[in-house]
């Protein structure tokens, strides 16, 4: 089951995953079940596949086909709820009332309409300017739907990785995503390249005017992975304020222009009163430092670079804590920063000066 209700978190949110499929989509939500059939006479699922079909799917057992597995209520409409059997319950809610609603349990919150973005975008330039990130979309039970919609990097998503079919069988990545071909119709191919033209055509997407989006939801992922481990009231680097002097001193009134401003894959800094913590948006790793490695380490990532850094702080504790997270696998300069990052595993890794930097869980 655990591994199932990942599929249907990693479908809902369209967070991209190390693994790839070599045949068909990893995830896909049918509507209707009367296309199931369609659906597995097509090249839309390979073996490794997770088909969610509305009801209780019977003779579905074939070890060399894809795994299907029922669900009831819906998951597209919100103010909906589903389920997976009877120990799993998912609540949908729109964006903009789910400031307004208690938390009962597992929820994906989805950006459903223009009130919905403009709500969404609120909150976000509200975080970017005084650093107080929503409280609801911190909560370690609430998912936000949709992710590369939102301005999260696109890197993973499309249909390979997940599909929805509506009720007559149009096909897209998600609710109330652009359509892309109908089931029975078009292959994976065709889909995966209507998407890439789509994608490459999004100009009105959000981060067309905040390219420091796929940023702010990093940090609010961030927040509610520490929220989840009892830490509080966490402050995040560039949000409102920084850490420490030197990345105070790097940083000007043009935010954008910090090293850190909108790389969404670049590790985040933050802090709880006197302990701070580097994240890694990839690997998903949470490092736990001292307050002065902590500076050092904000500075690099505001600056790009050992050498910009120095001009404020102690180039050998720089040089030193530089090395420490290249010893975890961690870049923390932009400049440094490359595509072999992508798809670390969720792993612990004590880095080898542990001294420097104590993991601080996963």
């Amino acid at each position: 089951m655990a591994g199932i209700k990942r599929h249907l978190m990693l479908w809902g949110t369209g967070r991209p995953v190390a693994d790839h499929f070599a045949t068909g989509a990893a995830t896909v939500v049918l509507e209707n079940p009367a296309h199931l059939p369609a659906l597995l006479g097509s090249d839309l699922v390979g073996t490794r596949s997770v088909v969610f079909v509305p009801g209780h799917v019977e003779g579905t057992d074939d070890p060399a086909g894809p795994v299907i597995a029922g669900y009831e209520g819906s998951l597209s409409e919100p103010g909906a709820e589903c389920s997976l059997g009877s120990d799993f319950y998912l609540q949908i809610q729109n964006y903009g009332i789910s400031a307004y609603m208690s938390v009962v349990g597992p929820t994906l919150i989805r950006v459903a309409d223009a009130m919905d973005l403009d709500a969404y975008l609120a909150d976000a330039d509200q975080a970017r300017q005084t650093g107080v990130f929503p409280d609801f979309l911190t909560n370690p039970v609430i998912q936000l739907a949709d992710l590369p919609a939102l301005g999260a990097a696109t890197a993973g998503d499309g249909p390979r990785r997940r599909l929805y079919a509506d009720q007559d069988g149009i096909l897209s990545t998600a609710p109330g995503g652009p359509r892309l071909g109908v089931l029975g119709e078009d292959t994976l191919e065709q889909l995966e390249t209507r998407w890439l033209l789509l994608d490459a055509a999004a100009g009105q997407r959000p981060t067309a005017e905040r390219p420091w989006l796929g940023r702010y939801l990093a940090a609010v992922g961030a927040i509610r992975d520490l929220r989840a481990r009892g830490v509080i009231n966490v402050k995040v680097s560039g949000f409102g304020g920084r850490l420490g002097a030197a990345a105070a001193s790097l940083s000007t009134d043009a935010t954008d222009a910090t090293a850190d401003a909108a790389d969404a894959l670049l590790p985040l800094l933050l802090w709880s009163g006197e302990t701070v913590y580097v994240h890694d948006p990839v690997g998903g790793r949470t490092f736990r430092l001292d307050p002065v490695t902590g500076a050092l380490a904000e500075a690099l990532l505001v600056s790009g670079s050992v050498a910009a850094a120095s001009a404020h702080a102690d180039r050998d504790g720089l040089e030193r804590v530089a090395a420490s997270f290249a010893d975890a696998g961690i870049a923390l300069c932009a400049a440094e920063a490359s595509p072999k990052g992508v798809g670390v595993s969720r792993e612990t890794r004590t880095p080898t000066r542990a001294d420097d930097l104590v993991t601080a869980g996963n």
